[in-house]
């Protein structure tokens, strides 16, 4: 098999990179470890930044998004009784876009299929080879039988677990990671959302948001020390403690309900330099993650195939290699201001095991200047909706 790009990773980014080449004339094959349903079954971040939400419909995937998703123009803060509001469109001008990352998979999808995009799931023992000579090709293994496709480039979009990162020599990568000491239980549920907008919640019993995929669907999250396990928590016992950790008129208007799914996530902040060596580019998780707190994951991985996505058109359309040359670096300095906005979101909002008194009043005292300034609500509103690309 040949193709001109060989996408690594079927989730939404190497999607949607395949579906913005194939518009354009580029051929692409995506190969994917895991079933379609497995895919579709993920929950993840919902929230999308309006350039993320662009993006979607220049690659013809928009249309249910905007017919079905929710526009936030801003946010709330939750503080003991009080309830503070951050107004995005006030300080940018822009806004958010509440939309399901399944469900933006699933557009994605059903475009590859109605473009009859190649798309290869179930694909095994995946493996680059001769990255850094004019000719890659990568191996896998599907229903039995060893495969080969040979390409130009390779697009590693195959998460943190995958075989792209690790192609690069160790003496070339540099991994930084940052593990807090703490995750996130999440609760899906067939309920009407407490809040038109979200409630990050700052409580000395631990942080809590309230989120929602839709009018009928909610999505709430407590935080939680990193040695419990999801048997620890009863549906019950859940929804006790997110009520305790939200101010009372909150709590007495939550309808609660069974849960659809629970997990718990740990969070970290990793970045791993340079994204590219020789043909092969990282995009997404397989570079780069973040905590979920500032909802800058799937929309850091967004801006990686903007860049990658006219990096391309540049070299197949002019014979332009300077964006593909420069894409590591232009990630990676958009990544890095991810990186800070999720660090600065989950530090003055979570509660730190062994923080001092002194830390704990800074906290406190950041949130206090945070809504006394216009400048510094300008600041988190920018980066919230999203940094140009």
């Amino acid at each position: 098999m040949k193709t001109q790009v060989c996408i690594i990773g079927g989730g939404p980014s190497g999607l949607m990179l395949s579906q913005l080449l194939h518009l354009k004339g580029i051929e692409t094959v995506v190969l994917e470890r895991q079933t379609r349903d497995y895919v579709l079954s993920r929950i993840r971040a919902g929230v999308l930044e309006h350039g993320f939400a662009k993006l979607m419909r220049e690659a013809e995937c928009g249309e249910r998004m905007d017919r079905e998703g929710e526009i936030h123009e801003g946010f709330f803060v939750a503080r003991g009784e009080q309830m503070q509001r951050v107004d995005l469109h006030a300080h940018t001008g822009n806004s958010v876009m509440v939309y399901g990352q399944t469900e933006l998979t699933r557009d994605l999808y059903e475009a590859r299929d109605r473009m009859k995009g190649i798309v290869i799931h179930q694909a095994e023992d995946v493996q680059p080879h001769d990255l850094t000579t004019d000719k890659p090709y990568v191996t896998f293994r599907h229903n039995g039988v060893d495969e080969r496709i040979d390409c130009e480039y390779v697009i590693g979009a195959d998460g943190f677990h995958g075989v792209s990162r690790r192609c690069i020599p160790k003496d070339v990568l540099r991994e930084v990671e940052k593990v807090y000491p703490f995750g996130w239980l999440g609760v899906l549920s067939r309920t009407k959302p407490v809040s038109p907008e979200l409630i990050y919640s700052n409580n000395e019993r631990g942080f809590a948001l309230c989120s929602l995929r839709s009018q009928v669907l909610s999505r709430y999250y407590i935080q939680v020390p990193l040695t419990d396990k999801v048997e620890d928590w009863s549906d019950e016992a859940f929804w006790a403690e997110l009520k305790r950790r939200l101010p009372a008129e909150v709590a007495e208007r939550m309808i609660t309900g069974p849960s659809i799914e629970k997990s718990i996530a740990p969070l970290r902040s990793f970045v791993a330099e340079p994204m590219r060596h020789g043909r092969l580019f990282l995009a997404g998780d397989a570079a780069h993650i973040v905590p979920p707190t500032g909802a800058r994951g799937l929309n850091s991985a967004a801006s990686d195939i903007y860049y990658l996505y006219h990096a391309m058109l540049a070299h197949y359309q002019r014979g332009d290699d300077s964006g593909l040359d420069g894409y590591s670096a232009k990630a990676l300095a958009r990544v890095w201001k991810a990186q800070r906005f999720s660090w600065w979101m989950t530090s003055i909002l979570h509660t730190f095991p062994g923080t001092s008194d002194y830390d704990k009043k800074l906290q406190q005292v950041e949130l206090d200047y945070l809504f006394s300034s216009t400048a510094a609500q300008h600041s988190l509103a920018e980066n919230y909706v999203g940094l140009p690309f």
